[in-house]
């Protein structure tokens, strides 16, 4: 065995072994325990990045260890491969998005397989390819089939930049996700799917995904947001029509001072056509706010449309205003406004010089007024005719069955969530299975795949397939869908497609039963509304099509951390900042480590430090993995990203810590080839010999935690548990037979442990030191709990809370005996002496603290 480490001979060599025995080729076992081990696949942007380079070790330590435990693991990748960037990229270069985006899977494959990942490259798939997209138009037209897809006329936020419909939880702050571009309202026809068919669904399984982080169930719950009303119609003065309203508050009705409704209600835009005024405040809010988020913290505005509601009750006039804080999209687009009891209603009442009606006290008599600002407890109900002195709970139902037993309301369970509006105007996705007929019907297609057409240069003014004739137009008059599918639709049921990807005739077979649900899922958190609640909502869809049995995709989900690292710029006159990579500053620190400046190692000039972030290229605080592999190997990039902190939690970026990776891996062969002639002919265990023992017993209580830490999934303090084994092996002797049988079982431990998150390390040192020839086959190591057996044990002696000796007593010794020895220490005789002795404290098995004066 050669004495110096080269990762990139050793991890070749692995990866050749691994490829050649089809090591990761997973084939379907009634007879064994499988396990579907799956990270969120990327989108193929050309380059890994290390918050990839994190997920994907995360997941790959996880499937095999899993293997290692015996099971038949499932752990395949594949390409999120529609979407904007490839047409912006396109536009850029000149070239087809089909191009460019093959070209960047071919690359990042080589990376992916460069860092040794055990992944069934059989069941590889990519979204763009009409093997793929045509099961899912296929659902689509048993969608339309069945109701739960239609086309019809909303408000929509679209992107004036990426020149698409974005849904609601695509607007962040304001703002289309990718493009960063103010969203603006529009009312257009577009496709979608009835997801809120299965809100309550989806709701209710919440609570049975055990495996799941609370913060991502707890997010989930609060998207679909159910809650328990009433609806009322109020009337409109000289109009036999009605304005609908839901309430989550019906025991503050009679509090009400006006009614708002979204500027494209068709009220205030009827009310426009002869109010330049309100057609002018209408447009404006087109630029506002399309989520509640966003519609909490903005200026709220409004305009009168000259017309009254009437009171549900009373039967008095309330003004109707256009408010750009209503959207039409939820519920009713009308709310009842009552300013006394309500914050937002009482800011645009003191805005607009609206009365404040107080219809609710406090049920024990205190403070409640109104004067400084809305009082939203509930309570007792005040100046509300009938209802006078009942509690808000009991007004609850008392007004509900007033107004419906009057034909003007009843209670209602509403939800936030919306319908998936999945049009979008792009012309890089899955053409949307629909033929529009001359008589202005639709119809799904028959024929599938509708294949988009590949070799097209896009220009940037909108979709090319509207320009398309050879794509659109059909025979008899017919036209095709020029809209395709929202992206989140493709990366909705991937997982499943994986179970059967080679089937040509259906979207999945028998197969994606005996894999699903997925055992472990591993992405990040910022899906834990978009892409989860989808691929949930889909697996709904499959299973009532017969394609699945399960209820839920996913059975346990780890959102790992970010991966984040210092920021470093210099702003100009114009406060434009340019932003340097770390590898481009000296940093200066002070003897305790902290951050004191830093220079620009090119003209030695000061740099500003703008804090730790996530890795990101507008940040240029990133760190290339080709680069981190080829100087250290992949094995120690994966060390450094499952060491430095637990996956959930994010992993701040350190060279010393890289450095400190490679370090203990040299180490770790060194050892491994130092010892490897006498671990090849060590004879059995012998703990005769006191070092061998110690040694042992240190390997095991070790093992024992690391065991644990593997189950809980903190693959930190595994590692850190290799380290002590490693230096418990390092103060044994190879030239001492009964060491040296510790020495070699140490060693196979260590291997094994570390197989999963050095692989290709612990492949080769396994064979070199004839272990066998595949350490994924060698089975999990198990404690022996004779190891741990120990004659005495060490304790700390502590004199008035301070260190100040060590002594080593036998394990059954009394207290009596235990505080005897720790008062004859030489040393902590020194500081008793002249002392009282007032208690003496013994912790079992770790310290005794003498308390003297």
């Amino acid at each position: 065995m050669q004495s110096e480490y080269d990762p990139g001979a050793v991890e070749a060599a692995a990866q050749q072994y691994w490829a050649s025995s089809q090591s990761f080729r997973a084939v379907e076992d009634p007879d064994r325990e499988k396990f579907y081990c799956l990270s969120m696949f990327p989108y193929p942007s050309g380059r890994l990045h290390m918050g990839h380079v994190r997920n994907y070790t995360i997941g790959d330590v996880i499937a095999r260890y899993q293997r290692m435990l015996g099971k038949n693991v499932l752990q395949p990748m594949g390409w999120d491969a529609f979407g904007l960037p490839a047409e912006n990229a396109a536009i850029k270069h000149g070239i087809p998005p089909s191009q460019w985006t093959r070209a960047n899977i071919e690359t990042m494959k080589g990376q992916l397989e460069r860092l040794g990942f055990g992944y069934d490259w059989s069941r590889e798939l990519a979204t763009c390819d009409p093997d793929y997209y045509r099961w899912e138009q296929w659902l689509f037209t048993r969608l339309m089939e069945k109701g739960l897809a239609y086309r019809a006329k909303a408000t929509v936020n679209w992107d004036p930049v990426d020149q698409t419909v974005l849904a609601n939880e695509q607007v962040i702050d304001g703002k289309g996700w990718r493009s960063g571009a103010p969203v603006e309202k529009r009312e257009i026809e577009q496709w979608s799917v009835r997801i809120t068919a299965y809100a309550q669904e989806l709701l209710d399984a919440i609570d049975t995904l055990d495996g799941w982080p609370e913060q991502v169930r707890t997010m989930q719950r609060n998207w679909i947001g159910r809650s328990e009303g009433v609806y009322m119609d109020f009337g409109i003065e000289r109009s036999d029509e009605v304005l609908g309203i839901y309430t989550t508050r019906p025991d503050t009705v009679m509090g009400v001072t006006y009614v708002a409704v979204a500027a494209e209600h068709p009220l205030a835009r009827a009310r426009a056509e002869h109010d330049p005024a309100l057609a002018a405040f209408i447009d404006e809010c087109r630029q506002g706010g399309t989520t509640e988020a966003e519609l909490e913290t903005m200026e709220k505005k409004g305009h009168r449309l000259g017309l009254d509601a009437i009171h549900p009750i009373t039967g008095e006039p309330v003004p109707i205003f256009a408010a750009n804080f209503v959207l039409m999209g939820y519920g009713t687009g009308a709310v009842m406004a009552v300013p006394a009891h309500d914050q937002r209603d009482w800011e645009f009442a003191e805005r607009y010089g609206i009365p404040r009606k107080q219809v609710i006290v406090a049920a024990d008599g205190g403070e409640c007024g109104i004067d400084a600002g809305a009082y939203v407890d509930k309570g007792v109900l005040v100046d509300s005719g009938p209802f006078d002195g009942l509690t808000s709970e009991q007004a609850f139902d008392a007004i509900a069955d007033w107004l419906h037993e009057r034909g003007k309301g009843e209670k209602r369970v509403n939800f936030r969530l919306r319908d998936w509006g999945v049009s979008r105007q792009r012309y890089w996705g899955c053409p949307i299975p629909v033929v529009h007929t001359p008589n202005g019907g639709v119809r799904p297609e028959t024929d599938l795949p509708v294949r988009l057409p590949e070799d097209v240069v896009v220009d940037g003014s909108g979709s090319p397939l509207k320009k398309m004739d050879s794509f659109s137009k059909l025979p008899a008059g017919e036209i095709r869908e020029t809209d395709t599918f929202d992206t989140f639709f493709e990366s909705s049921w991937y997982y499943a497609r994986y179970c059967s990807a080679d089937c040509d005739t259906a979207m999945l077979d028998e197969r994606a039963r005996y894999w699903l649900p997925v055992d472990q899922y591993v992405g990040g958190v910022e899906h834990a509304v978009l892409h989860l609640l989808y691929a949930r909502f889909f697996h709904k869809l499959m299973r009532d099509e017969g394609l699945v049995d399960s209820d839920e995709p996913f059975a346990r989900l780890l959102t790992q951390g970010m991966v984040i690292a210092e920021t470093w710029y210099r702003e100009d006159a114009e406060g434009k900042r340019t932003w340097y990579n770390p590898a481009e500053v000296e940093v200066s620190r002070d003897d305790k480590g902290k951050l004191i400046g830093g220079v620009l190692k090119a003209d030695g000039e000061p740099v500003t430090f703008g804090g730790v972030e996530k890795m990101s290229k507008s940040k240029n605080n990133g760190v290339d993995p080709e680069a981190l592999i080829e100087r250290y190997g992949a094995d120690t990039v994966r060390l450094y990203t499952m060491f430095t902190a637990p996956p959930e939690q994010s992993l701040e970026w350190s060279d010393e810590g890289v450095e400190g990776a490679a370090r203990f891996l040299r180490r770790l062969w060194t050892l491994a080839a130092g010892s490897a002639e006498a671990a090849l002919t060590a004879a059995a265990v012998d703990a005769a010999d006191d070092a061998a023992a110690t040694a042992r017993r240190e390997v095991h209580a070790a093992l024992k935690k690391a065991l644990f830490d593997y189950e809980r999934q903190q693959f930190n303090t595994v590692v850190s548990g290799c380290m002590t084994m490693v230096n418990a092996l390092y103060k044994l002797d190879a030239g001492n037979p009964a060491q040296a049988g510790v020495l070699r079982e140490g060693l196979g431990i260590v291997l094994r442990l570390l197989a999963p998150i050095a692989p290709h390390l612990a492949h080769h040192l396994w064979r070199e030191l004839g272990f066998g020839d595949d350490v994924l086959a060698a089975g999990w190591p198990a404690v022996d709990e004779d190891a741990l057996a120990q004659d005495s044990i060490q304790y700390v002696v502590q004199v008035n809370g301070k260190v100040r000796g060590k002594v080593q007593v036998p394990v059954d010794a009394a207290r009596d005996a235990i505080e005897a020895a720790a008062l004859a220490d030489a040393n902590v005789q020194r500081f008793i002496e002249g002392k009282t002795v007032h208690k003496v404290i013994v912790v079992p098995n770790k310290l005794v603290n003498v308390v003297a004066k």
